[in-house]
């Protein structure tokens, strides 16, 4: 699950009119690539133009794009190219490297332990469109408190964090993904998550969704949505109603977007 972490006013507008993706302060990026980027993740492959490293000048390239918040509090574009070779980080082996890059296993649960001491759990998944793995803190994901208005409890969230399906009383099964677009796949093309946040409800709205890794799905069954996801949505809608400052895009009540 990703809240807005950025906001429209935030985006680096000339670094992105450089490469394409902008014209005349206006972006040209679809809905789903626009709210990825806002998010925190990382947005389809886009083809890029007029790159420039040092003395090399690439006319065009097809990449993802990411923000990041840099030290100076400024927000940082980062550009994730199609790799020739992947680098495999230094705590897999080759056979669990070989695992994920030949799609054989979502994702991989492993702990590091630095020059301190200090472990810390990581989840590595290999994203096959620029051939890179993606490492994510499981401390660090965002786990939603509710989905379709179902709570979760502390088990299912437990199992959100390290990457593994969680499955809803409605019969809706979730998991995170972040190689994914929209960051979490599903059995269903929609859900609505939900967290707590200073002592009210933020929601986010997932269409379109991807299935279940490596696990096809029928899609007229994808389509049926429960009377848990309505509810949510007609309370979405609700907030949007009693909250018309707050754009659609941010999907928060009784809280901000920074």
């Amino acid at each position: 699950m990703n809240l807005i972490s950025f906001n429209e006013q935030q985006l680096p507008m000339r670094d992105l009119e450089t490469i394409g993706l902008a014209t005349g302060g206006q972006l040209l990026l679809n809905v789903d690539d626009l709210k990825a980027l806002l998010s925190g993740r990382r947005t389809a492959l886009l083809e890029l133009r007029n790159l420039e490293a040092g003395n090399i000048k690439i006319k065009s390239l097809n990449a993802k794009i990411s923000l990041t918040e840099g030290k100076d509090g400024k927000v940082d574009l980062l550009i994730h190219p199609v790799y020739r070779k992947s680098a495999t980080p230094d705590f897999l082996d080759d056979f669990e490297s070989e695992q994920l890059q030949k799609g054989e296993v979502a994702n991989l649960l492993k702990i590091t332990v630095d020059d301190k001491g200090n472990r810390t759990e990581r989840l590595v998944e290999f994203d096959a469109d620029t051939r890179e793995f993606i490492v994510s803190d499981t401390e660090k994901i965002l786990v939603p408190d509710m989905v379709n208005n179902e709570f979760l409890t502390p088990a299912q969230k437990e199992r959100y964090r390290k990457g593994q399906e969680v499955e809803l009383a409605d019969q809706t099964r979730f998991a995170y993904a972040a190689a994914d677009l929209h960051g979490i796949r599903s059995n269903k093309i929609a859900l609505v998550a939900s967290i707590l946040i200073d002592g009210g409800l933020s929601y986010m709205l997932y269409k379109g969704l991807n299935a279940l890794f490596n696990k096809p799905r029928d899609e007229k069954e994808a389509e049926r949505l429960s009377a848990g996801y309505r509810n949510a949505v007609a309370d979405l809608e609700d907030q949007v109603r009693r909250f018309p400052e707050q754009t659609p895009r941010s999907n928060t009540r009784n809280g901000s977007s920074r």
